[in-house]
């Protein structure tokens, strides 16, 4: 079987490399470019470590290594979709885009036709059943990652390996620091991916400009203070807004007037909804799609969490909702609701939220 293993540098990528070649496989190590070299102000000194780390694994179990760059891809694709999105004030997930578009899109359209096989050192699995393979969560729960994939297809999942999904993190580490791997004690990636050092502010400032705002407290009517842009700010934010006697929290958003509404409080009932709207859902597996013409019972995320959330899902006309058993905070256009099912196995699928935009 021919292996692409998609490798980082990170620990968990590189865990990928031992347990393949234990299991007797020798794969094709990439290494993927996506960062914004040509940006002012970009600084990527980890690239350079990452392929040094890279390189070294490579050489340690005499595998192949390609490092290509699949940047104007990802600018084309990824980044483009992250600006327009932030003009219409919505709240982009680049990372979700990235694995749908570029590891498992541009990079299988260029490099990996020839093989039979793309893993990566995400926390997921895949689960066969009936004959169909199904994007799976890791044991993990807390490193589980399912909620950055929840955008591929079922082409893309028959073709996916994922070496630590049966693991937890503390087990990755243990395995890395046994085999002297130099990312044993490398701490996680934080961030957006594509940024290196720039500040998201400044690159987004760049891009779409500066424009004076009100900042209104929903409650009062009462005006706060002033901002630079809707585009600067989300819904549940707390920090960055400059005001004081707080917290406070982004509730609201006026993309029309470049209002920003603003709520006091540790824990304000504004920021808390029990409906979430999905629009453009997509399922991974035509067979998971069920009859929602009336309510069905998931389990759900709106971010990158842990805990799953409980609730039902019903469908009507183009738009899927979700009546969550709890009220949540947060709740972001723009941003992705990813369903699963009920026992928490199974990533089913995913949609826009489009609350306030439907």
């Amino acid at each position: 079987m021919k292996i692409a293993s998609l490798v980082s540098g990170g620990v968990d990528s590189s865990v990928t490399v031992h347990i393949l070649k234990e299991q007797g496989f020798d794969p094709t190590i990439f290494y993927i470019k996506i960062g914004m070299e040509n940006e002012p102000g970009y600084v990527d000194c980890p690239a350079e470590e990452d392929i040094e780390i890279t390189s070294y694994i490579a050489k340690k179990y005499g595998c192949k290594l390609e490092i290509i760059s699949l940047q104007e891809e990802y600018w084309d694709r990824v980044i483009d979709y992250t600006i327009q999105s932030v003009k219409k004030g919505l709240t982009p997930n680049p990372d979700v885009m990235c694995n749908k578009l570029i590891k498992f899109g541009s990079f299988e359209d260029k490099y990996g036709k020839d093989f039979d096989k793309i893993t990566t050192g995400h926390y997921a699995s895949i689960i066969e059943k009936d004959n169909v393979n199904y994007l799976g969560t890791a044991v993990d729960k807390r490193k589980d990652q399912t909620y950055f994939l929840g955008q591929i297809n079922q082409k893309q999942v028959n073709k996916l390996m994922f070496p630590i999904g049966g693991l937890i993190k503390s087990e990755v580490r243990e395995i890395a620091e046994k085999i002297n791997l130099p990312s044993a004690h490398r701490p996680d990636s934080q961030g957006i991916c594509f940024l290196g050092k720039i500040n998201y502010n400044d690159f987004i400032k760049r891009y779409i400009g500066e424009k004076k705002g009100k900042i209104i407290e929903l409650e009062t009517g009462k005006i706060l203070g002033t901002h630079n842009g809707y585009w600067f700010h989300t819904i549940g934010q707390r920090r960055g807004l400059g005001l004081s006697q707080g917290p406070w929290f982004v509730v609201k958003k006026d993309t029309n007037e470049n209002i920003i509404y603003a709520s006091q409080g540790y824990d304000p009932a504004a920021q808390y909804e029990d409906e979430i709207l999905l629009a453009d859902f997509h399922f991974i597996n035509e067979k998971a799609d069920k009859d929602y013409s009336s309510p069905q019972k998931i389990k759900f995320k709106i971010r990158h969490t842990p805990e799953f959330t409980s609730g039902t899902m019903i469908k009507k006309n183009d738009i899927y909702k979700i009546k969550s058993d709890v009220k949540i905070a947060g709740v972001a256009a723009g941003q992705f609701g990813v369903i699963y099912n009920e026992e928490e196995s199974i990533c089913l699928g995913s949609g826009v939220i489009c609350n306030d935009l439907v």
